[in-house]
């Protein structure tokens, strides 16, 4: 256990679009990915609504049927990883939680299988499951743009007769939006959208984005502006030898560099080089660590 210099890194996206039904998030996720660039799988829940739009995006779709459980999600995630994916866009989010085999009817049947009907109980079985789930999407290497419905509730507008529909609470766990960059709400009438929270500092919180391509743009300039892993990895090495006082310390912080650079052939060089010329400085005659 240790601290090291706080240095920002080069990240994966986590965007979630929340809105009630018919608001466009599907077309939304794809036009934002498009934006992005690179290749996008798609996990449909929705029975292929995302196909509807292979005209004009290019992606592949894996249509995933019940039951929704949260390791079909995970299962799905892992396929697309495996497969090379840049962005995978999961839509709909909210079938995890409450779609036939989710989280909530799953919640139903372990508790009247297993806890004489005490759903509190088995809330102990549950809550490490959807943990799993969300920890793939905060893990996985690839981008994710996750869709989730809002419940829905209609207002008349002021002084209109018009009724206007609005999006409520995410049909999702409470706190969801806490393991995203970015959560965008999209307004049903007007398909444009505004953050209800965002580490970008790209989209305001109190006007309206309309999603462009061009949002994907600005989300790939942000993310890119960041080291890499392989870089703040070096950088950490470089302070630790300098800072190293003998050999054993050296040898001991060279040892993890090495580790963590194994797949950065020319940072893990340049960490070879640094490490020889301090174990010489720190082994020659005379100096310290001798």
């Amino acid at each position: 256990m240790k601290f090291e210099k706080a240095m920002r890194k080069k990240a994966k996206l986590r965007l979630a679009l929340t809105g009630p039904s018919g608001s466009g998030k599907t077309y939304s996720a794809l036009t934002i990915a498009k934006g992005m660039g690179g290749s996008i799988a798609f996990i449909d829940t929705e029975k292929g609504s995302a196909s509807l739009y292979s005209n004009e995006f290019d992606f592949d779709v894996l249509e995933l049927e019940p039951p929704f459980t949260p390791e079909r999600f995970i299962a799905a995630i892992g396929t697309a990883e495996s497969a090379g994916y840049d962005i995978v866009i999961i839509d709909s989010m909210s079938h995890e939680w409450n779609g036939v085999g989710g989280c909530l009817e799953e919640l139903d049947v372990i508790a009247k299988a297993k806890f004489k009907s005490n759903s509190h109980a088995a809330w102990s079985e549950i809550t490490p499951r959807h943990r799993k789930f969300l920890d793939s999407i905060l893990r996985t290497k690839m981008h994710v743009i996750a869709t989730m419905r809002s419940k829905t509730e209609t207002a008349q507008m002021e002084g209109s007769r018009k009724v206007q529909k609005l999006g409520l609470k995410s049909e999702q766990r409470d706190g969801v939006e806490y393991e995203f960059t970015t959560v965008l709400d999209i307004n049903h009438e007007t398909h444009t959208a505004v953050a209800s929270k965002d580490r970008t500092g790209i989209f305001s919180n109190s006007n309206y984005t309309e999603l462009t391509p061009d949002v994907g743009v600005k989300l790939m300039e942000w993310l890119s502006e960041g080291r890499s892993k392989a870089e703040v990895d070096l950088e950490h090495f470089v302070f630790a030898a300098e800072s190293a006082r003998d050999f054993e310390s050296l040898k001991s912080a060279f040892a993890e560099a090495y580790k963590a650079l194994r797949d950065s052939p020319d940072e893990q060089k340049k960490a070879t080089d640094i490490y020889d010329i301090r174990k010489h400085e720190l082994t020659a005659p005379g100096e310290e660590g001798n």
